[in-house]
């Protein structure tokens, strides 16, 4: 019994610098693949493209997730965002956005909070994400 409450518990995200992030460095990667997708690391996903300047790029995300009535926004900084996203069974999944305003790209981790094993929800969640955000970039 240890053992299964113990894969199904949560790990605290590494804390993330308030000043512009650098894209080599491993703050958004993922330690366990089975549950996390990331636009860094080894197997990444492309990150999110943005045009004009950091506020610009933020409009566009937070558009996007305004699409999402499952997103929730539990933290809000000017390069940053950390948005919670609730399944319908309840299942809970976090997904953190750092604006590069240099690259002028959005690097993303989305991770679930609970559990070993996500079954390619986080990946088709950031996949439709990402065509939620192009369509909206073009608006």
């Amino acid at each position: 019994m240890a053992l299964l409450l113990s894969a199904c518990a949560a790990t605290p995200p590494p804390p993330v610098a308030n000043s512009a992030p650098d894209s080599n460095q491993p703050g958004l990667t993922c330690s366990l693949p089975s549950n996390c997708v990331s636009s860094r690391g080894s197997g990444a996903m492309q990150p999110l493209r943005f045009a004009g300047t950091p506020a610009q790029g933020l409009a566009v995300l937070q558009a996007t997730l305004k699409t999402f009535p499952e997103a929730t926004v539990v933290r809000s900084e000017p390069l940053l965002l950390g948005v919670t996203f609730t399944t319908p069974v309840g299942f809970k999944d976090q997904v953190d956005f750092q604006i590069d305003p240099q690259a002028q790209r959005i690097d993303f981790r989305s991770r679930s909070l609970l559990g070993l094993f996500d079954f390619g929800k986080n990946r088709s969640r950031m996949l439709e994400f990402t065509a939620r955000f192009d369509k909206q970039a073009l608006l």
